[in-house]
């Protein structure tokens, strides 16, 4: 055997090896999953998890840590956009597979498990649910909930996409969807891209408007909700809508 056939085979049998020690890894890491689910997994062995079902040979672990460190913690790589994942060296349309699928899943979850019907008798439950309908949007949504007179969700609709103002958020809009939806109750909602929940002066014009319209028609606009990256903000337990 001459000299170059020899380092061919050296390369292949390295090859080979790094190959079977990364599948003894993937093997320990799903073993782990399937025997005690999470549990004691750090944030990026389950990022890690995650791109071994797009990353058929290639070592994730690095991926994954490097992943945590530019998006700064796990829920922030788990609700990052294909594109903003390929940030990460290594990371492409293909071996993103696993995150895209967690995040569908979760969304076909949230829609099936938070449906029409539910009670949104608190903001919590209104921010539960606004998570998954505006939650990631990059642009401010604002979205009306109609309910019945026990709390009880009838529809759900997007009013406007945009920066929030008098001309994008009008009244008749929104009561014309409540009256054709006989709703006797309203929640207005709308997200903050910015990460920060706290209203702004136009905000708490708009729902002062919004309120005294409703009380004009017999509708009650219950609560005016903002949802962001980092918290909510309920204007009726700031005191701006009160009972």
């Amino acid at each position: 055997m001459s000299n170059i056939a020899k380092i061919n085979n050296l390369h292949k049998i390295e090859k080979l090896g790094r190959k079977y020690i990364n599948a003894g890894h993937r093997k320990r890491l799903r073993d782990r999953f399937l025997q005690s689910g999470l549990n004691g997994f750090q944030d990026y062995e389950i990022i890690e998890l995650l791109l071994t079902l797009g990353t058929p040979r290639k070592d994730c672990k690095q991926m994954a840590k490097q992943a945590i460190k530019i998006f700064s913690n796990l829920r922030n790589v788990l609700d990052a956009s294909v594109e903003e994942l390929q940030r990460v060296k290594g990371i492409g349309p293909k071996n993103a597979l696993g995150i895209k699928l967690f995040q569908e899943i979760a969304t076909v979850y949230a829609k099936e498990k938070i449906s029409k019907g539910i009670i949104l008798n608190s903001p919590q439950k209104v921010v539960d649910f606004l998570r998954n309908k505006i939650g990631k949007e990059k642009k401010e949504h604002f979205l009306a909930l109609f309910l019945n007179a026990r709390g009880r969700l009838i529809k759900s609709g997007i009013i406007s996409i945009g920066s929030l103002d008098s001309s994008i958020a009008h009244p008749r809009d929104i009561f014309e969807m409540a009256i054709q939806n006989h709703a006797a109750q309203v929640i207005i909602t709308h997200n903050h891209p910015s990460g920060d929940p706290e209203p702004s002066e136009n905000d708490l014009v708009i729902t002062e408007r919004l309120v005294e319209a409703g009380r004009i028609l017999g509708i009650e606009v219950v609560d005016h909700i903002i949802v962001s990256d980092n918290g909510f903000v309920s204007l009726k337990q700031k005191g701006v809508i009160n009972d």
